[in-house]
């Protein structure tokens, strides 16, 4: 499998592009594109099928040895046997259900007598940072740490977190030979939990870096030290961000299991579609369930759940991609999703427009200049319906009212994020397929609006009770990419 850059150029994409490995130190291309693979392989009925007792670490390979064929195919089964262990993903549930690594939970059973098509929720905070971003980010760590040795080589992590991204990033890479990571996360905009648990690391080779600014003024600086290619090779620059392509094939995992156990686990048969509801921020997330789609997995429809900023929905509804600026991006209490523009949708669009990498340079100059691109008057926004979405939005009012009647009507305590995947999902479920919801956290890392809702606490794993009173370690900076670099230049291997 070979790779290429959403931005071209157009005639050299059909020539043999980077591998695997070669992508994954690099992150983002160097026209400043996103890798895609050259093309999506394709699952068959009867292959999904054969997949279904399998553990997750064997579906996991499975799915990535498409992607993934520079790396052994032992080397590649035992860094992920090593990566989704029961004891990884056990953080805060019950240990019984910890080998599943991603447990379906139903909140309604299908009932095809009643035509009902069923609700769940897919556990994907298991993880030690008790956020989804764990699912890929731990196999990233383990991924990074082989590669580089191969190499004899050292990589300096650079990413932007708006809340998520940075702990399990750090909890990742944490002590790992020849690997440093240097984290920028919007100052003070992040729940306490979430900066506790990335400023609370003492390890020497994580750095965090707190700039006075939004998520999107952070992932623009991590865009701009990306984009000097003198600098990134200087310093050895790669990313964590979902921009890296192996974040995103390692998210497309979960889908395929989440599809296997709503539609009837060892003994099911794969021939029903399944929707799924994604609460979107950076469109990484979503963007792995539009590839598993594109491989061949029967979902019926990708329902995207934004907050407040609702830049996302709003191209889905009227062709409109419009990214705000900082001033009129809301700081929300589902802060994670906090994000303007959204690096993936790159990726998307480039499957929208026909994999034209001339037509993706145009329309992110456009963003890249601060504007916005309409495609409703193009022929790009009539084969939308083909690629399976639907959007809806959600306020602060409406997650308090839907974590009040998850825990009413199901005894069950849903994150910030998860709530507003739920109440889109809510009103766009149909009688046909069941919905099944992708969890972004745990509550306790948004308890200030769980006790606002609930009035009670989340609880939360021993392990991490007191962390905010622990010593942080976090540099405050303006948004300024020299002033970043010279940070970087002073504490890089």
């Amino acid at each position: 499998m070979r790779y290429l850059s959403t931005r071209g150029p157009a005639a050299v994409q059909s020539l043999s592009g980077p591998t695997f490995s070669e992508i994954l130190l690099a992150g983002l291309a160097p026209d400043g594109g996103l890798y895609l693979p050259e093309n999506y392989p394709r699952i068959g009925m009867d292959e999904l099928d054969a997949w279904r007792p399998l553990s997750y670490a064997e579906l996991a390979f499975q799915v990535l040895c498409r992607f993934i064929d520079d790396i052994p195919a032992d080397d590649l089964a035992e860094l992920l046997t090593r990566t989704y262990t029961a004891e990884v993903y056990c953080n805060g549930r019950d240990p019984a259900r910890a080998a599943e690594i991603t447990p379906l939970h139903w909140l309604e059973r299908p009932d095809a007598t009643r035509g009902e098509g069923g609700l769940a929720i897919l556990e994907l905070s298991n993880g030690p940072t008790l956020a989804f971003k764990d699912m890929a980010m731990q196999l990233l760590g383990q991924l990074f740490e082989y590669t580089l040795a191969k190499r004899g080589e050292n990589l300096n992590i650079l990413g932007a977190t708006s809340g998520d991204t940075g702990s399990s990033a750090e909890y990742a890479m944490r002590g790992r030979a020849g690997l440093r990571v240097f984290m920028l996360s919007p100052h003070q905009r992040m729940s306490a939990f979430q900066r506790a648990q990335m400023y609370s690391l003492p390890d020497n080779n994580i750095h965090n870096i707190a700039v006075r600014g939004m998520f999107d003024d952070a992932q623009d600086i991590v865009k701009a030290v990306s984009n000097d290619h003198a600098f990134k090779a200087r310093y050895r620059i790669g990313a964590v961000n979902s921009i890296n392509w192996a974040r995103v094939a390692a998210q497309v995992v979960y889908y395929f299991k989440g599809y296997l156990a709503a539609t009837g686990g060892v003994n099911g048969h794969s021939d029903r579609p399944v929707a799924f509801a994604v609460p979107s921020g950076n469109f990484g997330n979503i963007c792995a369930g539009h590839i598993a789609r594109m491989m061949g997995l029967p979902i019926g429809r990708l329902v995207l759940a934004t907050n407040e900023n609702d830049v996302l929905d709003e191209f889905f509804r009227t062709g409109v991609y419009r990214p705000r600026a900082a001033a009129e991006t809301f700081a929300t209490s589902s802060p994670s999703m906090d994000i303007s523009k959204a690096s993936n949708f790159e990726r998307f669009v480039f499957d929208l427009v026909g994999r034209n990498p001339d037509v993706v340079r145009e329309l992110w100059a456009r963003i890249d200049a601060g504007g916005a691109f309409d495609l409703s008057g193009t022929p790009y926004l009539a084969r939308l319906p083909a690629f399976g979405f639907a959007s809806g939005a959600s306020s602060h009012a409406d997650r308090l009212a839907t974590i009040r009647k998850t825990y009413d009507q199901y005894g069950l305590i849903v994150d910030t994020h998860t709530a507003d995947a739920l109440k889109v999902a809510t009103e766009l479920r149909s009688v046909d397929m069941p919905m099944v919801v992708l969890e972004t956290a745990l509550p306790v890392k948004f308890e200030e609006t769980i006790i606002e809702a609930l009035g009670r606490r989340p609880e939360r794993p021993l392990a991490l009770q007191g962390i905010e009173d622990l010593p942080q370690r976090v540099e405050v900076m303006d948004v300024d990419v020299a002033a970043v670099k010279r940070y970087i230049e002073r504490h890089a291997g």
